[in-house]
C-alpha cells in the first residue's frame, strides 16, 4: 500500500490554512445567524396565527434547509469541485437513504399528516396502540401527552398509514351507558329516573334526543342502554355525573343493581 505523501498534505494545509480558518469562521457565524433566523421565523409564524400544527414542522424543515445551504456554501468556498462533490454526495445519499428508509418514510408520513390534517395539536387521538393529546407534530415523529402525563413518541410513517381514532375532531360526542336493574324492578320507573337525572345536567344536550331502551336480558339483570349527547370537551364530566347520580337515585327509589348470581336447584332422588 502506498504511503501518504505527508509533505503534500502539509503543503496543502499551509497553502490553504487561511481559507480553512475562514471556512470555520463562516460555519460558526452561519450557525449563529441561522439560530437567530429560526427564532425570528418561529415568532413570525406565531404572530400570523398559523396553525400551530404546522409551526414545529416548518421550523424544523427551515433549520435543516438553511444548514444544508451553509454546508454547500462552505464546501464551494474551499474550492471543492461541486460536480464531483454532488456526484459523491448523491451516491452517499443513496446508500444512506437505503439504510434510513424508515426515517425517510417517517418524513413522508409527516408531510402527509400536514396535508391531510387528520388531527391537529391539542386533539385527543388513539393510534398505534397509544392514546393521548397531540403535543407536537415534528418532521419524523408526533409527540403525545397521555392523561397521566407521560410522553409518547410515535413515528409519522406508521401514523400516516395505520388506523387512527380522533376523539375530538367533531364538536359533539355520544356518551353511552348500560345500567342493569333487577328482573323484579319496574323498567318504566328506571327509565324515568335515568331521564330525570340526565335532564338535570346542563352539559347534556336536548338535541339529539336522549334514549333509554332495553338492551338485553342478562344472566342477572335487565340491561338498559342509555345514550346522551354532549360537547366533546364535556364527555367525561357527563360520564362521571351519570354513573354517580343514576346509582344514587336508584338507591333512593328502590331500584336494584344486581350483581352476577346463579340459582341452584336441589332435587332429592327417590
Amino acid at each position: 500500500m502506498q504511503d501518504f505523501d505527508w509533505q503534500k498534505i502539509y503543503d496543502w494545509i499551509i497553502a490553504n490554512g487561511l481559507k480553512i480558518l475562514v471556512a470555520i469562521l463562516i460555519v460558526v457565524i452561519g450557525l449563529w445567524i441561522i439560530n437567530k433566523i429560526i427564532k425570528g421565523f418561529k415568532h413570525l409564524l406565531a404572530s400570523q396565527q398559523i396553525d400551530e400544527t404546522l409551526v414545529p414542522f416548518l421550523v424544523s424543515l427551515s433549520s435543516v434547509t438553511l444548514k444544508v445551504l451553509l454546508f454547500i456554501s462552505v464546501i464551494n468556498y474551499l474550492g471543492v469541485n461541486m460536480t464531483s462533490f454532488i456526484a459523491i454526495l448523491g451516491a452517499a445519499g443513496l446508500a444512506v437513504g437505503m439504510a434510513l428508509s424508515g426515517t425517510l418514510q417517517n418524513f413522508a408520513g409527516g408531510v402527509i399528516l400536514l396535508i391531510l390534517k387528520p388531527f391537529k395539536v391539542g386533539d385527543y387521538i388513539e393510534a398505534q396502540g397509544q392514546t393521548g393529546i397531540v403535543k407536537e407534530i415534528q418532521i419524523f415523529n408526533t409527540i403525545l401527552t397521555t392523561l397521566d402525563n407521560k410522553i409518547v413518541i410515535i413515528p409519522n410513517g406508521g401514523l400516516s398509514t395505520g388506523a387512527m381514532t380522533n376523539y375530538t375532531k367533531e364538536p359533539t360526542r355520544r356518551v353511552d351507558f348500560v345500567f342493569g336493574i333487577g328482573y323484579n324492578d319496574d323498567i318504566d320507573k328506571a327509565r324515568d329516573i335515568i331521564l330525570e337525572v340526565a335532564n338535570k345536567n346542563e352539559l347534556i344536550m336536548k338535541d339529539p334526543e336522549m334514549f333509554v331502551g332495553v338492551l338485553e336480558h342478562g344472566d342477572s339483570s335487565v340491561n338498559l342502554v342509555t345514550r346522551v349527547w354532549s360537547k366533546t370537551e364535556d364527555y367525561w364530566a357527563v360520564y362521571f355525573y351519570m354513573m354517580e347520580f343514576v346509582k344514587k337515585e336508584f338507591d333512593k327509589q328502590g331500584i336494584t343493581i344486581p350483581y352476577p348470581q346463579r340459582d341452584v336447584h336441589m332435587f332429592n332422588e327417590i
